[in-house]
């Protein structure tokens, strides 16, 4: 595609985008008068305070689509199959969001077979980790595509996770597919840096809404799309451009997949089911300190956007490892080491830091 259509098309969808999630914004009260959310705000995990439309995703999705339809040629019919695989699992996301009920594990299941599609249309999964051994069994058909379900799956539900504070997925979503369209020019695919620009202006047009103030939230329909969306662009990097480093790649997706690994830790620690939401994933740790020492306990407003312009910073340095790093694998690994290192030690800080404050109780439940 030129250059010049594809800024075109990539404006065009970061202006539908933007004026999709107005209009969800504007139409707020007429939704929620049917859509019943109001459990949301007694949620474990909730960090705000009023009923909010969670239909963002609607607004992305939509974007991304009409870009689909507008381009022509095999990029054009990609993009658009990509986005018919992905049909099961943002319907089960939007089911949710409008209040309907969809268990997590129903959810999982869904995003298992939105990557059986896209592995079936498309003829490609996950055939190489960087490691000897791993990559020999990978390269067993059945192997591979059965670890493909597994890490795809995995990186959506990580999506999911991290979307507790304004704005928070949506710029790690901006910066993962930033990274991925960068590695995907530097390594003579160019296809995949198109696509990833689209779905930067489709997630940019959202975030103007979303942050700082949270007018329109992203919803499990756009957390889990967004989170599919770039596991599989990274899927196809990595089987279009074979000297990509794997671990580079792990670097790319760092936060999200730490904050999951992390999660999952502690759930089981404290002996309670893995899928079961707690207040202890990093973000909220952040939004609560900067409540009790900068802000003031009753300016959550304040505090939640602030929490992700702290954060921002610290998800785009394993980013930027991963791009300078995308043809050393042994470097890339051995960042991926230190960040791993560096997350666990951050987090077990803060939690030290939150159970020696005054009000203990309350900053540090889960």
């Amino acid at each position: 595609m030129d250059n010049f259509l594809l800024i075109q098309l990539v404006t065009l969808v970061f202006v539908v985008s933007f004026c999709l999630s107005a209009i969800i914004w504007c139409t707020r009260r007429y939704q929620m008068s049917y859509i019943d959310r109001r459990a949301d705000l007694g949620a474990v995990q909730s960090a705000h305070s009023a009923p909010t439309s969670r239909l963002g995703g609607v607004a992305i999705v939509a974007a991304l689509s009409l870009g689909s339809f507008l381009t022509t040629g095999d990029f054009g019919d990609a993009t658009s199959l990509l986005l018919l695989c992905l049909a099961p699992l943002f319907a089960g996301g939007l089911w949710e969001d409008i209040g309907k009920g969809v268990s997590p594990r129903r959810r999982m299941a869904l995003a298992a077979l939105s990557t059986l599609l896209a592995v079936a249309a498309f003829g490609v999964w996950v055939d190489r980790v960087g490691v000897p051994v791993a990559d020999w069994a990978l390269g067993f058909a059945p192997v591979g595509i059965a670890f493909t379900i597994f890490a795809v799956v995995g990186v959506t539900n990580a999506f999911n996770l991290i979307d507790g504070i304004n704005g928070l997925s949506m710029s790690v979503s901006i910066m993962v597919a930033t990274a991925l369209g960068y590695v995907a020019a530097a390594h003579g695919v160019p296809e995949l840096a198109q696509a990833s620009a689209l779905v930067i202006g489709a997630l940019g047009g959202f975030l103007l809404i979303n942050y700082p103030f949270g007018k329109v939230f992203l919803g499990d329909a756009g957390a889990y799309s967004v989170g599919f969306i770039l596991a599989c662009l990274a899927v196809a990097l990595m089987h279009f451009a074979p000297d990509v480093s794997p671990a580079a790649v792990l670097l790319i997706f760092f936060w999200p997949v730490a904050d999951t690994v992390l999660a999952i830790y502690r759930r089981r620690v404290r002996g309670r089911p893995s899928d079961k939401p707690d207040r202890l994933h990093f973000h909220q740790l952040m939004m609560r300190a900067l409540e009790i020492s900068l802000v003031g306990r009753r300016r959550r407003a304040l505090a939640n956007p602030l929490a992700t312009a702290f954060i921002v910073p610290m998800a785009a340095a394993p980013m930027l490892a991963g791009v300078v790093l995308s043809d050393s694998n042994a470097w890339a690994f051995a960042a991926l080491f230190v960040f791993a290192v560096l997350f666990f030690l951050a987090y077990n800080l803060g939690i030290r830091w939150a159970r020696s404050r005054p009000n203990r109780s309350a900053t540090a439940r889960g």
